[in-house]
């Protein structure tokens, strides 16, 4: 029995931001927010907030664009969130279902599969839009997959990573022949678009994978799976259900101003932190990994690696592979999709995945919040 990815599936959001739109609305927040605190600034009891450009967030980033589910939200410098209306759950698909159905719809064609082939579905992601029920069981009534399982699992950037190993233990342990990993993203209402420093990272996508246990072999081979996770506080997302009872406990109303949303618990990170200590540990766990299999940076053809930042891509590549490695080796779709957390490095592999031979080495890899890691060696069939 051989276990191999055999299809993936990509969706894409109706709508696009640029650099340029972004910051001509940051720019605008922040005339607005120093004109209102004008008094305070020069009295030096605060500092004025500073205007971004898009030089700077291509420089810093390498991102010139992002898709999104909602964008006049975005783009009004007096809510700087996406609207999106909530819709009752059972009669109509929850958002994230909807993107994680055209998702799976789009691998199961790639596969060549039906969705009552499916024996189980996990959906892996970032942020999760409710608790319960599951949004993966929503999606497995969506589509018509008849009996099974599914379930929700949240490892940050790296869910797409601990997804494939998931599906993978759960084949091999007889849970199931074909399993769908499904990593949706809606980032864009986890950013804090008022923040100079991290509003310009994030963009939504959904992408799904279909692993499946072989007698002939197709696709893509799984090799190995290799997980790491290391406590840090310097990438975070607090915000939750306990939300009301810390408001209250602080007391504090809950929402003083609709117009002010509570942004202290959204999305933050100490980025120089996070590139010192991250960059290194990946690099070390592909290398191990590779090493674990017998295997050196010369077999690789290809790393499908989570579109975290251009310059980590940059260094990972470089420290994993050589100085003098070959860019094509490590693809980006950064410039056009930004980070789009869990999903990015299997937008990567899904777009990509063609150009290598029968026989050929890549690796999936993801990084990110825990800290986590995840290495999926893989081989073309």
């Amino acid at each position: 029995m051989t276990l191999c990815i055999t299809g993936t599936g990509l969706y894409i959001p109706p709508y696009s931001i640029s650099n340029e739109e972004l910051v001509n609305s940051f720019n605008q927040y922040v005339d607005n927010y120093n004109e209102e605190h004008q008094a305070q600034i020069e009295a030096g009891d605060i500092e004025p907030l500073q205007h971004s450009s898009a030089e700077f967030i291509e420089k810093v980033s390498g991102i010139k664009s992002r898709y999104v589910m909602e964008k006049s939200g975005i783009l009004d410098p007096n809510i700087m969130a996406p609207v999106i209306a909530y819709r009752n759950l059972g009669e109509e698909l929850s958002v994230m279902a909807e993107m994680g159905v055209a998702a799976v719809q789009d691998a199961l064609k790639d596969a060549g599969l039906q969705a009552t082939d499916l024996d189980g579905i996990i959906f892996a992601c970032s942020n999760f839009q409710r608790t319960y029920p599951a949004v993966s069981i929503e999606v497995q009534n969506a589509i018509g997959m008849v009996g099974g399982f599914a379930f929700d699992m949240n490892v940050a950037c790296s869910a797409a990573t601990f997804g494939l190993a998931q599906a993978v233990g759960s084949i091999r342990s007889g849970l199931g022949k074909r399993i769908a990993v499904v990593n949706v993203e809606i980032t864009s209402a986890h950013l804090n678009w008022r923040n100079r420093d991290s509003h310009f990272i994030f963009g939504d996508v959904a992408t799904a994978s279909i692993i499946e246990a072989l007698d002939t072999p197709k696709g893509y081979e799984i090799l190995d799976s290799k997980l790491f996770t290391q406590f840090s506080t310097n990438i975070k997302n607090e915000y939750g259900f306990m939300d009301r009872s810390e408001f209250l406990a602080a007391g504090t109303p809950m929402y003083p101003d609709l117009k002010e949303p509570v942004t202290d618990k959204l999305f933050s990170q100490n980025g120089r932190k996070v590139f010192r200590e991250v960059c290194p540990k990946v690099s070390e766990i592909i290398t191990t990994h590779l090493q674990e299999n017998d295997m050196t940076a010369a077999d690789v053809k290809m790393m499908w690696l989570h579109q975290a930042n251009a310059n980590m891509l940059d260094l990972i590549l470089r420290t994993v592979v050589g100085r003098d490695a070959d860019k094509s080796i490590a693809p980006s779709v950064i410039d056009e999709f930004a980070n789009t957390s869990s999903a990015s490095p299997m937008i990567v592999f899904h777009r990509y995945k063609d150009q290598l031979a029968s026989g050929d080495i890549g690796v999936i890899c993801s990084f990110g919040a825990g800290y986590s890691i995840g290495s999926v060696l893989v081989k073309k069939v």
